[in-house]
């Protein structure tokens, strides 16, 4: 059975790309895999990419807008369905406007592509901060609209560095099965659960070595301050350290982002790859002073050294840091195929379990979760000084 997958928000192509990696056959022989039929997106080149690196010879069926002007029912006929709503009102860096934010209502798109072409399953990726936008009232209507289109829904905050992911990207996504079809997806169980055994962030840019002419690995030019900063921050730490010289440290007096002028930490995961921010949050290297390259920051999101991210080095940024990593996409397409074709796979539990998703559905409210004692963490402000920091890099 192969699913025509139609994609809303599909960015430049981490999920598709993990999709088309899978393919599984039954006890029969039937092969299940995946195949795109349409993707939106409203960033100019990243529709580009999509359409170069999946769908070259059918780039017709990439559609660049605003979402709100797409004509949905227009679309042609779809089995699989994938939308990584945007996540910016719903973040825990920054403002968290959720629901009332300029993106958070753009969910409801994804919602009318389910009523409409009832495709017979799909996948939606938001972040973690999802769970607490609007004091929890985002995450219970996203579900209730899911259910209410007639979907046996099953959201989970995959830990994706659990995966075999090199980075610390936790990020909550929804499977949902057609009612129709009798079918409850079960959440893959995470094969890394020992710290010991997570890849690292020095694996994943030096086995293999990037070759010199890699696609997407121009060089930043900086600032000699900030090389000389960088050089004195161990590897793992930011430029908050109070080992900084004097002259090297920056004047700021609000919150202190954790991740300015951070570098990796060799035998780690990376932390979360971002696809904004100004100066001082490009990620910096373990090993030497300096930021990634977009082909580096590709590797820690997945991506192979073929996949080609078109237009200029900050939107190729913007586009890799807004991706869904292929391998964690690979491995729950890989569930949902199974799922679909009855085949036995290792699962654990959700975060949220049946019963818990249906008293959030009937009730309009979240119960505390059972050993749950941590308080809600103050959200982060983004300092105005760090647009200062703009000056440090150059393009």
């Amino acid at each position: 059975m192969i699913f025509r997958k139609g994609e809303l928000f599909c960015g430049p192509g981490g999920l598709s790309l993990g999709a088309k990696m899978v393919e599984v056959k039954d006890e029969n022989n039937t092969l299940y895999k995946v195949e795109h039929a349409w993707a939106n997106d409203y960033h100019e080149d990243t529709c580009k990419t999509f359409r170069h690196n999946i769908c070259p010879d059918k780039p017709e069926t990439v559609f660049f807008g605003d979402v709100k002007e797409l004509d949905i029912k227009s679309l042609p006929p779809i089995d699989a369905f994938a939308f990584g709503f945007p996540c910016n009102d719903f973040s825990l860096v920054g403002e968290t406007k959720g629901l009332e934010g300029e993106y958070g209502g753009l969910y409801s798109y994804g919602i009318k592509v389910l009523k409409h072409h009832k495709p017979k399953w799909f996948i939606a990726e938001n972040v973690g901060g999802l769970e607490s936008a609007n004091e929890g009232k985002a995450f219970i209507q996203i579900l209730t609209e899911m259910e209410r289109a007639g979907y046996t829904i099953t959201p989970h905050k995959y830990k994706f560095e659990e995966y075999g992911v090199p980075q610390a990207r936790h990020r909550i996504i929804i499977v949902g099965f057609r009612k129709d079809l009798g079918l409850r997806f079960e959440v893959p169980k995470a094969p890394f659960k020992n710290k010991k055994d997570w890849k690292s962030s020095k694996q994943a840019l030096e086995n293999p070595p990037i070759p010199e002419d890699a696609l997407n690995h121009e060089f930043t030019r900086h600032d000699k301050k900030v090389i000389e900063m960088l050089s004195h921050i161990n590897p793992g730490d930011n430029c908050w350290v109070d080992y900084l010289p004097e002259h090297l440290r920056l004047n700021v007096k609000k919150t202190k982002m954790s991740n300015i002028y951070r570098r990796l930490h060799p035998e780690t995961p990376a932390y979360t790859v971002t696809g904004s921010g100004g100066g001082g949050t490009h990620m910096y290297h373990y090993e030497e002073p300096r930021a990634l390259t977009n082909r580096e920051r590709a590797r820690l999101q997945t991506f192979p050294d073929w996949y080609e991210f078109i237009g200029g080095k900050e939107s190729a940024r913007k586009q890799i840091g807004m991706a869904v990593p292929v391998e964690g996409a690979k491995i729950i397409v890989e569930a949902i195929l199974k799922t679909y074709a009855k085949i036995p796979y290792e699962t654990e539990p959700a975060r949220w379990d049946e019963e818990y998703i249906q008293n959030m559905v009937t009730t309009g409210e979240k119960k505390k979760r059972k050993g749950s004692t941590r308080k809600t963490k103050k959200k982060n402000e983004v300092d105005e000084n760090q647009q200062a920091f703009q000056l440090e890099e150059s393009k």
